[in-house]
């Protein structure tokens, strides 16, 4: 039997979905949780085979917590689910989440992943893969996408100077060399860009 840690903060998705694997033969649901952090404390306790997360979870999103699964419950499988960008696969994939399969999936598809990831394997949505490909890595530098990301929610150049420990100065140059990287006239485009590509 395949224990498996679903978590996803849309109960009414969870539960349902929980239902349906359940109607497998080789499949138990033996956790679920609402938030990344529950997702982490859920796993730990139950010690699952296969974990299903959501991509965007409060407190921490579904590729955090599959990197401290990685830590914590070593021998979990982890599948994110979600309306993945190209960014979000990469950097799933280089912490260890062995599937990524869009919100529409079918629950029979999504047992079947189940299992491949349990047998050691891997399954990503070939949609999902031909637009990573296609997207390429991102240009930004670390920082530069933290910075970028702080100015997503219309936060000044003082306040991200604030939230990130920088100078307005210093701000204000990695702003403009997103801009500059992403081929756009203004920060704010710049968000869109990154965001559309899932590289913040």
């Amino acid at each position: 039997m395949i224990r498996v840690l679903l978590a996803d903060d849309e109960q009414l998705i969870r539960t349902a979905l929980a239902t349906l694997v359940n109607l497998e033969d080789d499949v138990e649901v033996v956790g679920q949780a609402a938030s990344g952090p529950e997702a982490v404390a859920v796993a730990r306790q139950v010690q699952p085979d296969v974990a299903v997360l959501d991509l965007q979870m409060p407190g921490l999103d579904g590729i955090e917590v599959a990197a401290q699964l990685r830590e914590h419950v070593p021998g979990c499988g982890v599948v994110v689910t979600g309306h993945g960008r190209p960014g979000h696969l990469k950097r799933a994939l280089a912490t260890g989440v062995r599937g990524f399969l869009p919100k529409t999936t079918s629950a029979a598809v999504l047992a079947q992943v189940i299992r491949t990831v349990h047998a050691g394997g891997r399954h990503v949505d070939p949609e999902l893969a031909a637009d990573a490909i296609a997207a390429g890595d991102s240009p930004l530098t670390p920082r530069e996408a933290d910075v970028l990301e702080l100015a997503a929610g219309g936060a000044s150049v003082e306040e991200i100077a604030v939230r990130a420990s920088l100078s307005p100065g210093t701000v204000r140059n990695y702003l403009s060399a997103a801009v500059q990287k992403l081929g756009v006239t203004n920060r704010h485009e710049a968000v869109v860009r990154a965001q559309a590509a899932g590289w913040i």
